[in-house]
């Protein structure tokens, strides 16, 4: 994870100063521009150096004893695939009816419930109208929302848990391809990032893909060999039940619209088994409150997840 890290400053480095040389030439800048200017090109290159050795190192060194001690691949049947579901909601009358009603449809679905964090509108009236499990969670932030979400599915009894939105960017029929994925895994996470699979409009826009992309690759360098991240924003996964109990007391509700990917590091940090699945994104109905209300307000999420992958989520909570 650092050699990435320091791979990535010593390429930005270098840039930087190519770029520099533009103001300078039309500029003028004299020979204390030119002397800074080298500077920069020159001295990128160790961080560069240093941050492929790491990488290297951590590739030809470490590798076979960072990776999962199972010799075989993980096929773990589950003998009752029923399963219980739980949406988050915030200010989503308008959505949430419909979501509901499309889970409750599946076959395999139990019972629905919607947590709604101190929604201002009528989203829990909606929700209990479409026949969903409707409870309130009076601490505000997504964090508090998603925890909420486990703490009730969990008191179900199913060993199948499904945690989704209910702003319908998500649909039902891509729980098929999650307990395909099932037996493999404590938890099957969906990934966004197949290209077909989306909506030709959504949320995630291409900044946010990319962004999504580079910080699901610096978590998966930090639990290398254990898993393979392309989304860390999702909302849409299926866990275990047994597993999730045993991640309760280690997760943080304080983290706000960082939660899924603490949550993904928390998971493999307890060494549970993560897969990623492909799933549909379809556009969101009503307006956005999270993440994706633009793309400076996703920078500033996607600095604060790397913060917390690198130096630590208690500093980012809340």
């Amino acid at each position: 994870m650092y050699g990435m890290l320091l791979a990535c400053l010593g390429i930005t480095m270098y840039l930087f100063g190519v770029l520099l040389a533009i103001p300078r030439n039309l500029l003028g800048g004299g020979d204390r521009f030119l002397d800074f200017n080298e500077w920069v090109v020159w001295y990128s290159g160790m961080p560069l150096t240093l941050g492929l050795c790491l990488g290297l190192m951590d590739l030809f060194v470490f590798f076979g004893r960072k990776r999962s001690p199972r010799l075989e691949v993980r096929h773990d049947p589950i003998a009752d695939t029923r399963l219980v579901v739980a949406l988050t909601a915030y200010d989503d009358e308008a959505s949430i009816g419909d979501a509901v009603r499309d889970f409750r449809s599946h076959p395999l679905v139990d019972e629905v419930i919607v947590v709604s964090n101190n929604s201002r509108d009528n989203t829990l009236d909606r929700a209990r109208e479409a026949g969903a499990t409707a409870v309130n969670e009076p601490q505000q932030g997504y964090g508090h929302c998603v925890y909420r979400c486990f703490q009730e599915a969990i008191t179900r009894g199913n060993e199948l848990i499904v945690v989704c939105e209910g702003d319908r960017t998500f649909r039902a029929y891509d729980i098929d391809k999650f307990l395909a994925y099932a037996p493999h895994a404590d938890i099957v996470s969906g990934t966004r990032t197949v290209e077909r699979l989306r909506a030709r409009v959504t949320q995630l826009s291409t900044f946010m893909y990319y962004g999504n992309l580079f910080v699901g690759k610096l978590l998966e360098a930090k639990h290398l060999g254990r898993s393979t991240i392309t989304d860390v924003g999702t909302t849409y996964k299926l866990c275990r039940r047994s597993a999730l109990s045993l991640l309760m007391a280690h997760l943080q509700p304080t983290v706000n619209l960082e939660f899924n990917a603490h949550f993904l590091d928390v998971a493999l940090d307890q060494g549970c088994d993560i897969v990623e699945c492909p799933i549909t994104l379809h556009a969101r109905v009503g307006i956005s409150k999270g993440g994706n209300v633009s793309n400076g307000r996703a920078l500033k999420v996607g600095l604060r997840m790397l913060l917390g992958i690198v130096w630590s989520w208690k500093v980012i909570r809340a």
